[in-house]
């Protein structure tokens, strides 16, 4: 099973610093497009694209996982009336 990751710290950051995602793709010459699927776990982060994210965004490395590696917990629980 593939892992779904939770980029809400990257996407805070990306509104933080540029304002919109648009402008944060163009920075890093990618797509809209591209950028909202990687965000929405739907296409994999190449390293590349990582490294030109954490640059772009001023991102510490010793904090690049909690933005990029962050796994996602989903919440199981059921409701008992």
């Amino acid at each position: 099973m593939a892992h779904v990751y939770d980029y809400s710290k990257l996407k805070g950051k990306i509104r933080e610093v540029f304002g919109t995602q648009g402008a944060f793709a163009k920075s890093i010459q990618l797509s809209d497009v591209s950028v909202s699927n990687k965000l929405n776990n739907l296409i994999d982060w190449k390293q590349e694209e990582i490294e030109k994210s954490i640059e772009q965004l001023m991102i510490p490395h010793d904090e690049i996982h909690v933005y990029f590696f962050k796994q996602k917990v989903e919440n199981n629980s059921t409701k008992t009336e």
